[in-house]
C-alpha cells in the first residue's frame, strides 16, 4: 500500500529555479539573460498588450467605430420544426424534453422557428414561437403554448 507520504514526481521531472544575476560562476550573472542594453533589459518593462505595433498608430484605432451592441437584446435558444419529428405524435414537448433530447443546450429562453414541417401533431411549449412555426403546427392539428 502507499501512502501520500511517499509520493515523489518522476526522476528529472522537476527542474530547479533559473537564478539570474548571482555571478559570473553561476552562468546567469551580468545582465541576468536578459541581453545587453535597452528597453527590454530594464527593471518595471511591462508586457505590451498584443495591439501594441511599436508606438505607430495600432491597427484596432485605425479602423472607424462602427454599429452598436443592444443591450436589451433577448437571445433564444433555437429549435426548427423538422427537430420536433423525432417525439410521439400527440405527446407535450417542453423545455425538459427539449433539454433531455439534446436539442436544447444553453440555459436560455427557447424559441421554435419554422425551418422544415412537422408530421405530426404536437403540443408544443415554449417561451416564443415564429410566425410561420405557429402555421404550420396549427394547420398538422397541433398546439404552440407560449410559457413565460
Amino acid at each position: 500500500m502507499i501512502n501520500l507520504t511517499e509520493i515523489k514526481p518522476a526522476p528529472g521531472s522537476k527542474h530547479k529555479p533559473k537564478r539570474t544575476g548571482r555571478g559570473i560562476g553561476s552562468g546567469h550573472g551580468k545582465t541576468a539573460c536578459r541581453g545587453s542594453k535597452g528597453q527590454n533589459s530594464r527593471s518595471g518593462r511591462a508586457k505590451r498588450n498584443v495591439a501594441f505595433e511599436g508606438g505607430q498608430m495600432p491597427l484596432i484605432r485605425r479602423l472607424p467605430k462602427r454599429g452598436f451592441t443592444n443591450i436589451f437584446r433577448t437571445e433564444y435558444a433555437v429549435v426548427n420544426l423538422s427537430d420536433l419529428n423525432r417525439f410521439e405524435p400527440g405527446s407535450v414537448v417542453g423545455e425538459t424534453e427539449l433539454r433531455s433530447a439534446g436539442l436544447v443546450k444553453r440555459k436560455l429562453p427557447i424559441k421554435i422557428l419554422g425551418d422544415g414541417e412537422l408530421s405530426h401533431p404536437l403540443t408544443i411549449r415554449a417561451h416564443q414561437f415564429s410566425e410561420p412555426a405557429k402555421a404550420k403546427i396549427t394547420a398538422v392539428g397541433g398546439k404552440a403554448e407560449v410559457i413565460g
